[in-house]
């Protein structure tokens, strides 16, 4: 052992995260190296790499869409409708007007922040549960979406010019993966380095006390809901740069892979909703699920789910396993008698409450009373 404090403080910030905060990271680890060793001719590859990082670009967009009310509490299940919603009014306007792409973009994702805008008026001024509200909303869009595309797939709209947005690489990294990381830089500054994301955590974690600390909850709730709308939109429209089409299919699949991201991100390394945690655990599950797609390569439609799931229910559990064991700790310590030091004779104190407890055996009822 060393006496240098200095020492002793570096060698702790050098030791690796625990299993409970970082599970996603030996998960990766130990995906990257099972299928590096089974089959590292198909999955240690740039192009695998690059492949899953632009894929799951949309899935990390709509996880962010869904962390931002999240944080305050409350639930939004309208964002898997709310990107084809957005990307099919983007296409609309394309097909139909003659408006530039990217002015047709601001208007597709500023309709979103509008849906967002009324999915929180339901919830704080009618007092629906967000739950309910954004589920009803998201059935609402879902159908406005159908009108709009007349039930069929709209493609062939796009210049090459705006596909170019979404498909060229900048130094070898596709450049929608670097919107996501920009995206991410963006949220996790306003959550983690401001005031506002200050209070944004507090109403979530407590609402009434925030209130009462003069917090405007019903703000943050309302306008949390407009900024998924908005991040929702924007996934719409870098899926339109990417893909160059709309489809029917496109949108509410992706609701529960996103989900699951943010739940398995929350148990990692803050314990609680956070940015960087729902990066990884997108990522950690792509490679998964990619790296058993690749191994076997027929029958394999039903890996993504399973996995997904799986991972999903091993994070919460070992996280809830780990945090009950730390509250029983605490609990046991709180309940031992504490010791008392010798006296001056050189024995040791009765625990406190002994001679307390004795006397009032000892004492007459009156004597009790007084």
């Amino acid at each position: 052992m060393t006496d240098n404090p200095s020492l002793v403080r570096t060698l702790s910030r050098l030791r690796p995260p625990s299993l409970e905060r970082a599970s996603a990271l030996y998960l990766f680890a130990f995906v990257i190296v099972l299928f590096g060793i089974w089959i590292p001719d198909t999955f240690m590859t740039s192009v695998t790499f690059r492949l899953v990082a632009a894929d799951q670009v949309v899935i990390a967009i709509l996880a962010l869409a869904i962390l931002v009310p999240l944080v305050v509490g409350a639930f939004d299940l309208s964002v898997g409708a709310m990107l084809a919603f957005s990307l099919v009014v983007l296409t609309w306007l394309e097909a139909h007007t003659e408006l530039n792409a990217v002015i047709s973009s601001l208007i597709a994702i500023a309709a979103c922040g509008l849906v967002g805008f009324l999915s929180g008026l339901l919830v704080v001024r009618f007092k629906v549960n967000s739950f309910i509200a954004t589920l009803g909303m998201s059935q609402i869009l879902a159908a406005t979406s159908l009108l709009i595309s007349e039930n069929r797939q709209i493609a062939g709209v796009f210049s090459e010019k705006f596909l170019s947005y979404g498909r060229r690489d900048i130094a070898g990294v596709p450049i929608v993966f670097v919107y996501l990381i920009v995206l991410a830089l963006v949220v996790w500054y306003v959550l983690q380095a401001t005031p506002l994301g200050r209070n944004m955590f507090a109403t979530g974690s407590n609402p009434e006390a925030a209130r009462l600390s003069g917090v405007k909850t019903d703000g943050l709730v309302w306008s949390s809901l407009v900024v998924s709308g908005l991040i929702a939109g924007l996934g719409g429209v870098v899926y339109g740069m990417k893909i160059g089409s709309y489809s029917n299919s496109f949108g509410p699949p992706l609701l529960f892979p996103a989900f699951a991201a943010v739940f398995f991100g929350a148990t990692q390394f803050t314990r609680r909703p956070n940015v960087w945690g729902t990066l990884v655990a997108v990522y950690v599950l792509a490679f998964g699920v990619k790296g058993l797609q690749l191994a076997f390569t027929s029958g394999v439609y039903w890996i993504t789910p399973m996995f997904n799931g799986v991972a999903l229910l091993a994070a919460v559990t070992l996280a809830s396993r780990t945090g009950l064991i730390k509250l029983r700790r605490s609990q046991r310590r709180r309940t031992d008698p504490p010791t008392a030091p010798p006296d001056a004779a050189g024995t040791a104190a009765e625990p406190p409450g002994r001679h307390a407890e004795s006397a009032d055996v000892a004492a007459s009822p009156d004597e009790v009373l007084r």
